[in-house]
């Protein structure tokens, strides 16, 4: 893997894989099925928070999972697919503004709290690399290039008042103004991120998790990525939650400790980000739009694709 990582075996690249499908497999069951969502989003972690995580993810164990953020991040993650099922399940919320708009402040908060552990790694002042809570990192201004990358992906957030639930089946929540180069500016965010405050764990919870939720948004059901991302993210922080020593012992994958590979991550994630914001800006003058509002991207292809089944007008 170069500069990134270590040297990977095939018996870690079939468990790779088997990881990625797992994850695309569940959240496929979580969509398409009300009684698979609530089991997995619901029932299942009811169960893990009273029998399981107290010891699992106690504070400070040796896995780096005994972490308030890795609590936040487990129960706002759960908490994001509960509210997204609510929507597609209750038609009451589908033309709510308020409840439009949590999809985009579940998200928001999200990419915050990671922005928070950003800067909070480069306080620790770990110049040549150590060990917080069990965790690899190494702090530098890779860490405020990438909390700074993460902000302007939050302001290129927009047009929730779009976001409606397919007619079929499987009533999917779908998001027409998430086009392909803010997914695109946010995985290669979120990858810096999880490269820079939990390197050794970030091939599973950085590509193989993005992977988990972008090949289906645009394979499966375009349009539907947040769903996907809830989905997934929900469903890996339970299971690392469950079974900490997975990626530090079953199947470890360690990056190179590379400054450089650091570097360079946050580095394209910023200017990706620099490059949606400006192209956003753009629209947003150029078509006279409320980016608060209005959905910026009306009047491309892909949105008119993604929005092709959309029965309501935009709530104004």
């Amino acid at each position: 893997m170069g500069i990134l990582y270590e040297p990977i075996s095939l018996q870690t690249w079939g468990i790779l894989a088997a990881v990625l499908l797992g994850l695309m497999a569940f959240s496929e069951l979580g969509r398409t099925s009300k009684w698979g969502g609530l089991f997995l989003f619901l029932a299942l972690p009811i169960g893990l928070t009273a029998l399981v995580w107290p010891t699992t993810a106690a504070l400070g164990n040796e896995h780096g999972t005994g972490t308030w953020f890795v609590w936040v991040k487990t129960y706002s993650a759960l908490a994001g697919c509960l509210w997204f099922m609510a929507i597609r399940y209750i038609p009451y919320l589908q033309d709510k503004k308020w409840a439009l708009a949590l999809p985009a402040i579940i998200l928001a908060v999200n990419i915050l709290e990671a922005c928070i552990r950003d800067f909070e790694v480069y306080s620790f002042g770990l110049w040549e690399g150590g060990y917080v809570d069990h965790l690899w990192m190494m702090s530098g201004p890779w860490n405020i290039m990438n909390g700074i990358a993460g902000l302007l992906n939050i302001v290129a957030i927009s047009g929730w008042l779009g976001i409606y639930v397919t007619r079929d089946v499987n009533k999917d929540m779908i998001w027409p103004d998430q086009i392909w180069a803010w997914i695109l500016a946010y995985d290669l965010w979120n990858f810096a991120y999880v490269y820079n405050c939990i390197a050794d764990h970030s091939i599973y919870a950085g590509a193989v998790l993005l992977l988990a939720c972008t090949i289906p948004a645009f394979l499966i059901k375009k349009g539907a990525w947040l769903q996907y991302r809830a989905h997934t993210l929900g469903l890996w922080t339970m299971f690392v939650m469950t079974f900490p020593m997975f990626a530090d012992k079953i199947a470890p994958v360690q990056t190179t400790h590379d400054p450089r590979a650091f570097f360079w991550v946050s580095f394209v994630a910023l200017m990706a980000n620099i490059a949606l914001v400006a192209w956003h800006g753009y629209r947003i003058v150029k078509y006279k739009r409320n980016p608060l509002r209005d959905e910026i991207y009306a009047g491309t292809k892909e949105h008119a694709e993604t929005s092709a089944d959309r029965q309501h007008p935009v709530l104004a």
